[in-house]
């Protein structure tokens, strides 16, 4: 029995020693290259020994050191070899990964082309009044309503609708004046002395002006003209077609110039208001084609334009008000509505396109990872300009052709960023210049003494 043992434990050492030789020349043949077969060869071939460039911890791998090492758990640290495909040219912080960890990675990529980017801006918008198209109503002289004609908001009136009259002491004391003229005018016009007859007749014009002045209509003037009777009450006419929006004054006010009878407004035309942010604003322009709807008019879709940008940005929301113009014929668009709208942007960009989502932002440096083969990433610095869809614009940086990481760009920046600081650390630091005046004073001194 013993004898069987000891024949097993002969024949283990020896399997064992067998294994360990082979695999010590294993790691002697990767590390030496292939053999050389002849003597000559193996004279004429220098022997090149890898070396690792450092060691890093297994548990931490942020953690290097320059020799061999042992963590706290006693653990040597594993020597990290300079990569035999590796280019000098490369730039800083190129990576290569091994094809099975980019695909447990999920590394994806798309190619940089050159293309036309456009823009379409979409707002939430408030209709509201064309302020070019609202009329504020003043009397021209103080007096009292007498009749209110239009008497309620929201009511549609006619260009020259009569609204009200008023009695005015001045109006009537105008009116007397212009009947005074217009009689003067009959007994002189026949005088043969001119300078009377002109004269009268400047009487009459300049009496007619100031009753067209204080607003009396033109039919009124017509009848006093005709038949020299002066009215207590005069009429007061809207200049302008639109619907009534504000009621200044009541029958039985006394009014002044500084009271605001009506406010009309014309909704032939109306002005939608949207916001848009700081981003967007390069690609609008005034003239730009607007489309809106509104959930008060399903199905319809109204055309515009953006007729100005505001120069100044809200200061709560961050974002810049711009102004549309719709054609509101129909009156369908009311005030105070929310509406979608879509700004149709006219401005255009040919340049090199990327997804946005491939470009890296950290700090004041903007960067991709450019696909230099299989497996190799090399990091490199852009210059973005517009954006739009997804997609970027880059001026400078990349050309139209070359392929680009969208996907786990983190992960290869977090490999790239130690790969580059581990190589500068790595680097021989250059030898300090002595200073040779302490060694001159130190002689002088030695001298002296």
């Amino acid at each position: 029995m013993n004898k069987q043992v000891l024949i097993t434990a002969v024949l283990m050492l020896a399997l064992g020693a067998g294994v360990g030789y082979w695999l010590a020349n294993r790691v002697e043949t990767q590390n030496l290259g292939s053999l050389p077969e002849t003597r000559e060869e193996l004279a004429n071939t220098p022997i090149k020994i890898k070396k690792p460039l450092y060691y890093r911890n297994m548990m931490n791998p942020s953690v290097t050191s320059p020799v061999p090492a042992k963590d706290a758990m006693d653990m040597d640290y594993i020597p990290v070899y300079a990569d035999v495909d590796a280019n000098d040219t490369d730039a800083a912080g190129t990576i290569k990964i091994d094809a099975v960890t980019v695909q447990n990675m999920g590394v994806r990529t798309a190619t940089a082309k050159k293309t036309t980017l456009s823009h379409i801006v979409r707002a939430v918008g408030r209709v509201a009044y064309d302020e070019e198209r609202i009329v504020r109503l003043h009397p021209k002289t103080e007096g009292w309503i007498e009749t209110l004609r239009v008497d309620k908001t929201g009511q549609w009136v006619k260009k020259d609708e009569d609204l009200l009259s008023i009695y005015s002491p001045q109006l009537v004391a105008s009116q007397q004046e212009y009947v005074l003229a217009l009689n003067g005018l009959k007994v002189l016009q026949n005088s043969p002395i001119e300078d009377i007859r002109r004269g009268a007749e400047e009487m009459v014009i300049s009496s007619r002006e100031r009753l067209k002045l204080l607003d009396v209509p033109e039919h009124q003037l017509h009848e006093l003209m005709h038949t020299h009777s002066i009215k207590k009450s005069l009429h007061i006419h809207t200049p302008a077609e639109g619907i009534v929006i504000n009621i200044g004054a009541r029958e039985g006010q006394y009014v002044t110039p500084t009271t605001e009878l009506y406010m009309i407004a014309d909704l032939s035309n109306v002005w939608v208001y949207a916001e848009i942010y700081e981003y967007e604003l390069p690609w609008v322009k005034v003239g730009d084609p607007v489309e809106m709807q509104l959930a008060g008019v399903p199905g319809r879709i109204f055309k515009g334009h953006l007729a100005f940008i505001y120069p100044y940005a809200e200061a709560k929301t961050r974002t810049i008000k711009v102004r549309l113009v719709f054609d509101n014929t129909e009156l369908l668009l009311k005030p105070d509505m929310f509406a979608q709208v879509t700004i149709y942007a006219g401005k255009q960009v040919n340049a090199v396109v990327i997804p946005s989502e491939a470009v890296i932002r950290s700090g004041a440096k903007t960067q991709v990872f450019i696909v230099r083969g299989s497996g190799k990433f090399e990091p490199r610095q852009i210059t973005t300009g517009l954006s739009s869809n997804g997609d970027v614009a880059v001026l400078e940086g990349i050309k139209a052709g070359e392929e680009v990481v969208t996907s786990a760009q983190f992960l290869i920046d977090s490999e790239s960023r130690l790969h580059e600081a581990t190589a500068k650390m790595m680097e021989p630091s250059a030898p300090q210049k002595s200073d040779p005046k302490p060694l001159l004073r130190e002689q002088g001194a030695h001298q002296h003494d």
